[in-house]
């Protein structure tokens, strides 16, 4: 059997695959002593001669919760892209933390240093069970002898025990993924995230399609995980972002049009312009 598990840095869960994964080389230790998780400066991505990233600029503080917003093909796709190895710039810096320049590095090892990505749609193990999805994700290195004969110890059990905790899926742990509903889905998904101990997740629409109830618990989960964890939010739906916004940056023609508290946000004439009053 084969899956592809793009949220957690895992490509399938064959033992080829999981060792190729096994025998990244890390690229050094991520190093939050100045209290910055994300540095970007002056990162221009070009397309075709369409810049979809035009010296875009935007520090992230380590355990901060950042909402990103913007209009279509504003370039939000595209940062997420460049802060995970998908998309190299065409010039510009870009750093986790003091030390690891994001731009020398490839997908697998930009994900084994700690940042995590969700996609919008969920993409779990659907014939596994919710507890099996864990596991799957936990970070160890599994060579193919490893990976064999590997076992849960206590210590990936409590961990996965707690994910469930936090996720509210406990009483589910022994169900298949794929019988839950969309948002039971999403909330495994961000467990499988957290199951790699990410000091970063990039987390893309995450409520869209989500019942007004899975919302809520959405930002009550998000709002937990800020400060032990970093967070960048994009999303379309205003009232969540409202409700779990500290910081919102809006994008605009790949640049930053405006940054600060939800308020200020609001009531920018340039932001109302192009986004907001739409």
């Amino acid at each position: 059997m084969k899956a592809e598990l793009t949220t957690s840095g895992i490509d399938g869960i064959d033992g080829n695959e999981i060792t190729g994964l096994a025998h990244v080389a890390m690229p050094g230790t991520l190093d939050l002593s100045h209290g910055t998780v994300l540095y970007l400066d002056a990162i221009t991505v070009s397309f075709d001669g369409f810049r979809a990233l035009n010296e875009l600029s935007l520090t992230v503080d380590a355990g901060e919760l950042r909402c990103i917003i913007g209009p279509n093909g504003a370039g939000k796709t595209t940062l997420m892209d460049v802060i995970t190895g998908k998309t190299r710039p065409d010039s510009g810096t870009a750093y986790f933390g003091q030390t690891l320049d994001l731009t020398r590095l490839n997908e697998h090892e930009i994900a084994r240093t700690g940042i995590g990505r969700k996609f919008q749609k969920p993409t779990v193990f659907e014939h596994h069970t919710v507890f099996e999805n864990l596991e799957l994700a936990i970070k160890v290195d599994k060579g193919i002898w490893a990976s064999l004969f590997w076992r849960l110890g206590a210590e990936q059990k409590d961990r996965i025990a707690a994910t469930l905790d936090l996720i509210g899926l406990s009483a589910l742990a022994g169900r298949e993924a794929g019988t839950l509903s969309h948002g039971q889905k999403q909330w495994l998904e961000i467990g499988m995230l957290l199951a790699q101990e990410p000091k970063l997740l990039l987390l893309d629409e995450p409520v869209a399609g989500m019942t007004d109830a899975e919302r809520e618990r959405t930002a009550e989960l998000f709002t937990s995980l800020a400060g032990e964890h970093s967070l960048i939010v994009v999303e379309h739906d205003m009232e969540f972002v409202t409700s779990i916004a500290r910081k919102v940056t809006v994008l605009h023609e790949g640049r930053v049009l405006a940054e600060g508290a939800m308020e200020h946000v609001q009531n920018n004439e340039q932001v109302i312009e192009v986004y907001l009053g739409r």
